[in-house]
Order: C-alpha cells, then sequence, then structure tokens
C-alpha cells in the first residue's frame, strides 16, 4: 500500500538549528510521582519545554487522564483475550501510557505517525478504532486500517525498519514544501539496531522533519538497556548532530511539552530530534513472555509507585479539577469499552490456516504449491480423526 502526504502545501526555510533549552536537564518532568506540577519558575532549564503546557486547561488534562485510562483499559482485555484464545498474541503497553498518550496528542493531524507493534494508546490518539488493532493478533488481518485516513501508518513487527521509512516520508515531506512533520515509534531494544543508525543518519544530513521518539522501557524482551549502551540513549543524538532530550516517560505533561517543542522545531526546518521517554514495561514483553525469569519483582514495584494514571489522578483531585463523578462516568465508559472490544473480537472471523501460503510470490512457486497441499491434507486429518 502507498502512502500519500495529506500535508498542507507550504514553502519550508531551512533554519538554523536550535539547540535545546541551556542547562539542559537529565530528565525532563513536569508533574511528579507525587502528583505535583514543577513550575518553570526557579526551573530554567525547563522553562521553553513547560511552556508547552503552562496554560492547559482543566478540560484538557480530563481528557489526557480519560486517554490514559481508556487506553489501558482496552489494553488489559487484549490481554485477556489472547489468554482466553482468541488472540495469538498480544504486545501490553502497561506503565507507557504517558509516554504515549502525551506524544500522540503532541501531533497535528497532518502530521505522519510511524508506529511499532505496541502503539496502542497512540493510535487512539490518531482515531483508529481499537478493534482495529485487534485483527493482525488474531490473524484475519493485516492490520485493518487504511494508514492514509488517519496518517499513522500499519503497525511493524520488523524492530526497527519503520525508523528508515519514517525518515524517506519526512524527506519527501521537505520535496513538497509542506510543513507538517513525522514521528517515529521504537524502543529501547530497536536502538541497537542499524536501520536506527541508518536514519540518524540520513534525517541529520538531509534535515530531515521527523521525530524519534524512543520508549525506553528498559528491557528489550529480558535484555536490560545497559547491555546495549554505556551512555544514556538521548545522548547518541550528539554524535549525528541533532538534539536528544530525555523526558519522564510515566508524565504525560512532559512528555506532550517536549514532543510538541520537538515537532514544532521540525516544521520550522531545524531537523531532526531524538526523545528518550524513560519509562518501565509493568508487563510482559509480549504475551509469550514471562518476565519473572529474568527481572526482579522489587524493580516492578517501584515502579509501580510511578504509575502515569495514579499521578495525574492524585494532581487532578488535589487541584479540584475532577469530582467523582467524572471518575465514576469514565468508570463506566471503561467498562463499556471492554465489552465492545470482547464482542467484536468474539464475532470475528478463525484466520485460514492456508492463507499463510497466499502472496508468497507474486506469480506462485511450486515449492509453495506442494506444501500448501501438504498442509491442507494436515489440517484435514484432524476433523477426519487421522491424526499420526
Amino acid at each position: 500500500m502507498t502512502v500519500e502526504s495529506t500535508a498542507a502545501r507550504k514553502p519550508r526555510k531551512r533554519t538554523a538549528a536550535k539547540k535545546p533549552p541551556g542547562g539542559q536537564p537529565d530528565l525532563v518532568q513536569l508533574l511528579t510521582p507525587e502528583g505535583r506540577r514543577v513550575k518553570s519558575a526557579g526551573h530554567p532549564e525547563i522553562a521553553e519545554y513547560a511552556g508547552y503546557v503552562e496554560d492547559i486547561t482543566p478540560d484538557e488534562l480530563r481528557g489526557l487522564y480519560r486517554d490514559m485510562v481508556l487506553t489501558r483499559r482496552f489494553d488489559a482485555e487484549a490481554t485477556s483475550l489472547q489468554r482466553q484464545g482468541e488472540l495469538g498474541l498480544w504486545a501490553s503497553l502497561l506503565g507507557q501510557e504517558a509516554a504515549q498518550i502525551g506524544s500522540g496528542r503532541a501531533t497535528r493531524e497532518d502530521d505522519y505517525v510511524f508506529p511499532t507493534y505496541r502503539e496502542h494508546g497512540v493510535a487512539w490518539c490518531r482515531g483508529v478504532d481499537p478493534t482495529n488493532l485487534l485483527g493482525m493478533f488474531r490473524g484475519v488481518n493485516n492490520g485493518g486500517w487504511d494508514p492514509n485516513t488517519n496518517n499513522f501508518h500499519l503497525y511493524t513487527i520488523v524492530i526497527g525498519s519503520q525508523t528508515l521509512h519514517a525518515t524517506g516520508y519526512a524527506m519527501g515531506i521537505t520535496k513538497d514544501g509542506a510543513d507538517s512533520a513525522v514521528i517515529a515509534y521504537f524502543g529501547d531494544g530497536a536502538s541497537s539496531q542499524g536501520d536506527v543508525a541508518e536514519s540518524f543518519t540520513f534525517s541529520a544530513v538531509y534535515n530531515a522533519p521527523v521525530v524519534f521518539f524512543c520508549q525506553n522501557n528498559q528491557w528489550a524482551i529480558s535484555e536490560p538497556t545497559e547491555k546495549q549502551t554505556r551512555v544514556p540513549l538521548y545522548q547518541r543524538a550528539q554524535g549525528y548532530g541533532f538534539p536528544g532530550v530525555r523526558v519522564d516517560g510515566n508524565d504525560v505533561l512532559a512528555c506532550l511539552a517536549v514532543t510538541k517543542w520537538a515537532l514544532e522545531r521540525a516544521r520550522r526546518g531545524e531537523g531532526p530530534t531524538l526523545v528518550e521517554a524513560f519509562t518501565y514495561r509493568m508487563g510482559a514483553h509480549t504475551t509469550s513472555d514471562d518476565p519473572t525469569r529474568y527481572r526482579h519483582d522489587d524493580e516492578r514495584v517501584a515502579w509501580e509507585a510511578k504509575d502515569p494514571i495514579a499521578r495525574l489522578r492524585t494532581y487532578l483531585e488535589s487541584e479540584g479539577h475532577a469530582d467523582e463523578g467524572f471518575f465514576a462516568e469514565l468508570e463506566a465508559e471503561s467498562e463499556a469499552l471492554g465489552k465492545r472490544v470482547r464482542e467484536v473480537v468474539r464475532a470475528m472471523p478463525d484466520p485460514d490456516p492456508l492463507a499463510i501460503f497466499e502472496n508468497v510470490y507474486a506469480d506462485g512457486h511450486a515449492l509453495v504449491d506442494e506444501e500448501r497441499a501438504q498442509f491442507a491434507a494436515y489440517q484435514a486429518s484432524f476433523a477426519e480423526g487421522e491424526v499420526r
């Protein structure tokens, strides 16, 4: 499927690259785990970022909270459905809601998003029906949505390859003269892939309007980040000649602000940015993984105290921005979403086992035909009671 630019046609001027604010902090945080706002007064190193959310309204804050709660509810339902045999696999985003919702809400409609396979919250922000995400994990479609409808590309299973697609698309935007931007999502494990390194090189040399958003959840399946790098991931950007910023990935306000900053500098013609959202994968890598085999439970408990949803709720309550009626209504909406997801998935057809042989070769192949026939006979033997 081809990807078409839907960006507005406006001249793009290449400007001098603007560096991050002076005295760059090791971690940009605007909402503490205790639910307290960090004001820019007294913290000049975060002033430019904080300005993007300084005037955020209570309604907008409630919207961010709603997004995170419903995304987590959807994710939990998908995990449950996989355990019940309704999905072949599921990659949970548990613990990464703030990174995804904050960055997703920072994008404009004409921006283009390139996800991996865990960006369920970003998909929510882009208006993709969550039930469409599940068809691929059930094996009944190849994604279930038209990427050009929401400027949200199909999920990418090949680790890191979408960063090259994003860079190429961003280079095309520049040639089109549009003022939109591109954001590419990947994890800490993907940061070790050659495709990501190539993307950094091309985007820097061609000043591509792309934001690389790395969700560093600290575990590439069972491999910890310290086994992949000797420096924080955001510092890698320095070697390619563009800014890198590390943000508290469990702070939805910081993720929103920093991503807005990065996208705006891309639109101004200042080139790429690497945003490292330092977060934690509270669940398994996928439902086929057992994280208890390679990490300590006390690590998970420590990060649960930094839960992105809990900290925003604390802030909403302490500031009087949400009452019990709001939370009760949201709980009812959450349950309704879970019910709809269950009903839609259970109504999906079972995948055709022979479909795996389709589209292997454009013109067919004798060996594939032979393998298809053998597998069809094997499948038929179950119905005939002839399993060998």
